[in-house]
């Protein structure tokens, strides 16, 4: 876990890669990849990941805020980053959704009504998202953190 803003901007960083990657990727795969370019990809990427980074940096103070409300063990490190990430996804797939939708709409368009084609895609996301946060990106980014950026707690200078 990050212990300070510097350390928590980075951790941030890493979770919205991996997370707009997956994602973006699943997103890519549901619309089909028969008109799939990798440099379309690329800029719908950078833009997403930017949009992500900022939507991150509103939403975590207020998901960790939450998270740390809830009546549970904190004395576990993993049960408040386990509550912090069920706390996050859910808001940052309802404002995702917009922007994919959005995104959406200009390439493909969007058939029927907006709020029955939001909640469909509120629903097709969750279910990809909060085990990917879970079980992959989390894990991956607090490995990288904890090997690249903090060292080693039996390394530090005395």
């Amino acid at each position: 876990m990050p212990s300070n803003k510097k350390e928590g901007m980075i951790f941030g960083l890493f979770m919205c890669f991996g997370m707009v990657l997956i994602m973006s990727l699943y997103n890519t795969a549901l619309v089909g990849f028969s008109t799939f370019h990798i440099q379309t990809f690329a800029i719908q990427f950078v833009i997403t990941f930017i949009v992500a980074f900022l939507a991150e940096s509103v939403v975590e103070p207020k998901a960790r805020k939450l998270a740390l409300s809830l009546p549970y063990d904190k004395s576990k490190p993993m049960n408040i980053i386990l509550s912090i990430a069920v706390c996050m996804v859910p808001m940052m797939v309802l404002i995702m959704s917009v922007y994919g939708m959005i995104l959406k709409s200009m390439m493909v368009g969007i058939e029927g009504s907006i709020f029955t084609a939001y909640l469909k895609t509120v629903g097709l996301n969750i279910i990809v998202a909060l085990p990917a946060q879970l079980l992959i990106v989390g894990p991956i980014s607090r490995f990288l953190l904890t090997k690249f950026v903090k060292p080693a707690p039996h390394l530090q200078p005395e």
